[in-house]
């Protein structure tokens, strides 16, 4: 017999995840998402739930739950309610064969439907309403037509899986199953290996909510990375199609992956929404961030990105109230010089060479050698590096945000790699000492921050961010009085972001 001191987890608790793109949603989290549902929907006989990217079960099981409690009084046989929820409410696609038998234990309890341990009754076939079915890629020119992946790395034998996943490797979804569904819901896989260089990732998950929306149900609702927000590559159509849905009747988002997926970085956070069919209005949004939580029901579509913290708003507001120029507008393009990453340069420099300015130090190239910026060669810049400081964007253990880990001043005649970008392209070496004072001030790092969405740095990120008068210098007190923050707003600033040359990383 079981002691009082015995513990017994949930299993689909303790399962390690399959990848950082194919993460298990752990039971607390899926109840959180169901809970945008309305009540009502669980006493509805009638209501069909898809989850078209099964890996646990768990959205199907604790869907059952919830109706198993709901039609009580409707169909009081408890083998007769089970069986009229399996059969005909709840549906899912797995991804793989493995986590086909995996959900159907966790809903059946029996990886076959029909198994003699199976608690429902009445199917005739192993897979019963949790489907797999291997499909294969669509290559024209190397690619899938569907999902991008690359032929060279993709057309795998019967022995391994093609990633080819079913909702999105089709045009017609609404005929896998030949019926309209009122509630999707679940956990899309986030990415595929592109097969480019540097071993980059392509989203996918953006897919599979186009994919869900042509289905039309009454509600959608699913956990995705937020990078969407405001960058990630392939993403761009994506986000303007979220930023102008006024379907999406509220999102809420983690700053911080781990709040979701213990021991899981993924860049930029992520978000769980409802998209509501017959919905058309503002969205509730809600950040959490270092376990505080804070709900603003606002427009998504206010700014060209998505600001993720509620508190940033009124800031961004006073600021462009002033319709000043912005930095964004002095930033240069990603590989300022022409220069890759693994560039060095020569060991020592002679007459009429630049200094070139890498991950690794200090080289020396000709001046022949650039390739584009070469107006900004003779201009005293600012070099910031591309890579934010925090690891897969990340705040620190105590919620603060450095975001620039390299901001130096560079000098005419020098130069630097595709692993920065440049800021500024001054005549004066104390206009760009005022540059360099201005970037590293909180206010600054914070509005930069607030259109960041992933590891990476570029010239987009700095929209919110205003051009300023550089013939003197700038301090965080001066910023706060000339755009009249409140005391409030200059808290939040000031416990998101930490001084310069505070590291407690």
């Amino acid at each position: 017999m079981l002691n009082s001191h015995s513990y017994n987890p949930d299993v689909l608790t303790c399962l390690a995840n399959l990848s950082s793109d194919e993460v298990f949603t752990p039971p607390k989290m899926a109840n959180e998402i169901l809970d945008l549902l309305p009540p009502e929907i669980w006493s509805d006989r009638g209501a069909t739930f898809l989850d078209p990217f099964c890996k646990s079960g768990v959205f199907l099981r604790e869907i059952t739950k919830r109706l198993d409690a709901g039609l009580e009084k409707a169909i009081p046989n408890r083998q007769k309610r089970i069986n009229h929820i399996f059969q005909k409410q709840v549906f899912g696609i797995a991804l793989t064969e493995l986590t086909a038998l995996l959900s159907r234990r966790s809903v059946y309890c029996s990886k076959a439907a029909n198994g003699n341990y199976s608690v429902c009754g009445g199917f005739n076939d192993e897979q019963g309403n949790i489907r797999f079915d291997r499909i294969e890629h669509t290559w024209v020119n190397g690619r899938c037509t569907f999902c991008g992946a690359n032929e060279a790395n993709y057309a795998r034998g019967r022995e391994l899986e093609t990633h080819a996943y079913e909702f999105i490797h089709t045009d017609n979804p609404e005929e896998i199953f030949d019926m309209k569904f009122d509630v999707i819901v679940g956990n899309p896989p986030y990415q595929l290996d592109t097969g480019g260089s540097g071993r980059q990732a392509r989203p996918i998950y953006q897919q599979f909510v186009q994919q869900a929306k042509k289905l039309s149900p009454r509600f959608l609702t699913m956990i995705i990375p937020s990078r969407w927000f405001a960058g990630g590559m392939g993403l761009d159509e994506f986000r303007e199609q979220m930023l102008h849905d006024k379907h999406i009747s509220h999102l809420t988002d983690f700053t911080n992956a781990k709040d979701c997926f213990q021991g899981i970085s993924i860049s930029g956070g992520v978000n769980y929404f409802l998209w509501q069919r017959d919905y058309n209005g503002p969205c509730e949004f809600t950040n959490i961030h270092y376990n505080k939580s804070n709900t603003l029901r606002r427009p998504l579509d206010e700014f060209p990105v998505l600001v993720r913290h509620n508190e940033a708003v009124s800031v961004i507001h006073r600021v462009l109230s002033k319709r000043e120029s912005l930095i964004s507008s002095i930033v240069s393009s990603i590989n300022p010089f022409g220069f890759p990453t693994s560039a060095r340069g020569r060991q020592t420099g002679g007459r009429g060479m630049l200094k070139l300015y890498s991950s690794k130090g200090v080289g020396f190239v000709s001046r022949n050698e650039v390739t584009q910026g070469i107006d900004l060669v003779n201009k005293h810049k600012i070099m910031v590096s591309q890579t934010i400081s925090e690891h897969a964007g990340e705040p620190s253990k105590n919620g603060t945000f450095k975001l620039l880990s390299t901001v130096n001043l560079l000098s005419p005649g020098e130069i630097c790699t595709f692993s920065y970008i440049t800021v500024g392209a001054l005549d004066s070496k104390d206009e760009a000492i005022n540059l360099k004072s201005y970037l590293e001030t909180r206010f600054a790092r914070f509005l930069v921050l607030q259109a960041v969405s992933s590891i990476h740095l570029s010239k987009d990120k700095f929209i919110f961010l205003p051009l300023q008068d550089f013939n003197k210098s700038w301090t965080d007190e001066k910023l706060y009085k000339k755009y009249r923050l409140t005391k409030a707003e200059v808290a939040f600033i000031e416990s998101m972001i930490r001084p310069m040359e505070v590291n407690i990383e």
